[in-house]
């Protein structure tokens, strides 16, 4: 072959490659248009066992700066991720980092395609890792299954939990229930179950909540119209069986009378240190002749979390010279260093203005001990309405947040409480 040949092979030899090349990259699929995992909806599940799984749903999308946000959805809420890294691990596998700082915990997994795989991890409780899993583009919660309900649970229900033993308690289920879609809750006598969501098939129905800190699975029968029973899963360290009759007048203890201060003038005091250090008291000149909110809470608690937000947006629209707040810690580490790290950060990112003091361990009974002022400490939070004279006015037991019909009540009595102290 010539010169002038063998160039004119080569040049032919280089188009037909080309056009071999761009008919096969026309049916190659183009490349995602987004850096780290799809937006879109997933349906995600917790492993709580070897035969129990608690499902529930996320929702990824992208901002105009291309900054990922993910949201824990449960019926109305929507919980905002705080903390979103990306890895990759020696064997050039994806990873992702979904944290709840403000709870301390954390989901770490593997994402491949549409699949993100590993685990949800508590830092305050010893080898507690449960199995994660996450699909995307599945919108279904427990079933993709339609059967006709066998009744509508819409109303209010008086419940019994723990049934037949010496921690049986009362509480109320609060339902809506549009087709086969099922949201609510349980109130306590000590808080709520959270925001509910879930279905009824036939019947059977389910309900689910994950916040980063609960994980609530609930899943029962109707028996007829007027009774249902079923089991309660909490993580993976709790189960129990109840039971609820359709109650429209069902009510629960007040939740201001349930604990009740033992000094015999009323009046309380304490002296604990602030994440700085400082040993803070209600006889501080900053607190003299002030009304005070004191709040017994723990950074780790949910229930806590909505109070805390509750206080903050309080005293952004009701500003008041005569009223101070003061939270009272009680955290889940024993060691003082990691729990009043805990605190700084609880205050930092939530902007709380007011002083946050380390109390101790949050065992209930040695919190109870360690205030000796309040016969008993049956829920966080506790919050006391303290006048000027240092005299508790009120005790409010628990909270029922946004997720209850008694979320509006709440707000009403507090105002007036509010008003009374700071006269």
């Amino acid at each position: 072959m010539s010169a002038y040949a063998l160039k004119q092979y080569r040049i032919m030899s280089g188009l037909i490659l080309l056009i071999g090349i761009g008919m096969i990259s026309s049916c190659v699929e183009v490349a995602k248009p987004y850096d780290q995992i799809p937006p879109g909806i997933w349906r995600a599940e917790l492993t709580l066992d070897k035969d129990v799984k608690l499902p529930f749903n996320m929702e990824s999308s992208y901002d105009e700066d291309g900054r990922l946000n993910i949201f824990i959805l449960n019926a109305e809420e929507r919980i905002k991720i705080e903390e979103i890294s990306f890895g990759t691990t020696k064997l050039l596998k994806d990873t992702i980092v979904i944290g709840f700082p403000l709870l301390d915990t954390y989901i770490s997994g593997e994402y491949r395609e549409n699949v993100i795989e590993g685990t949800w991890h508590v830092n305050n409780r010893e080898d507690y890792e449960v199995p994660f899993v996450a699909y995307h583009g599945q919108a279904h919660r427990f079933t993709t299954n339609i059967t006709e309900p066998d009744a509508d649970l819409t109303g209010k229900w008086a419940a019994t939990f723990e049934l037949e033993t010496e921690d049986e308690y009362p509480a109320i289920g609060e339902f809506v229930q549009k087709g086969n879609n099922l949201t609510g809750t349980f109130l306590t006598e000590t808080g709520d179950y959270r925001y509910l969501e879930g279905t009824v098939q036939g019947d059977k129905f389910s309900l689910s909540c994950f916040d980063g800190s609960h994980a609530f699975l609930f899943e029962g029968s109707i028996s007829d119209t007027e009774i249902l029973s079923g089991s309660f899963v909490s993580g993976t360290h709790y189960v129990t069986n109840w039971i609820a009759k359709r109650d429209d007048d069902a009510q629960l203890t007040d939740v201001y009378g349930l604990s009740q201060i033992t000094t015999p003038d009323k009046k309380i005091d304490f002296k604990l240190p602030n994440s700085e250090g400082q040993l803070i008291s209600l006889t501080d000149s900053k607190y003299e002749e002030k009304a005070k909110l004191v709040t017994i809470m723990g950074t780790w608690c949910p229930n806590c979390l909505d109070e805390s937000k509750f206080i903050i947006d309080y005293l952004e629209k009701h500003p008041n010279d005569n009223l101070e707040v003061i939270a009272l810690a009680f955290e889940k580490y024993r060691d003082k260093e990691t729990a009043i790290s805990k605190i700084k950060n609880y205050k930092e990112r939530l902007s709380i203005p007011y002083e946050i003091l380390m109390a101790g361990y949050y065992d209930k009974a040695e919190a109870t001990k360690k205030l000796g002022f309040i016969d008993e400490i049956l829920s966080y939070p506790t919050l006391l309405f303290v006048n000027k004279n240092n005299e508790v006015v009120k005790v409010h037991t628990g909270f029922n947040g946004p997720a209850t019909s008694q979320y509006e009540a709440f707000q009403s009595s507090f105002d007036r409480l509010v008003n009374e102290i700071t006269k």
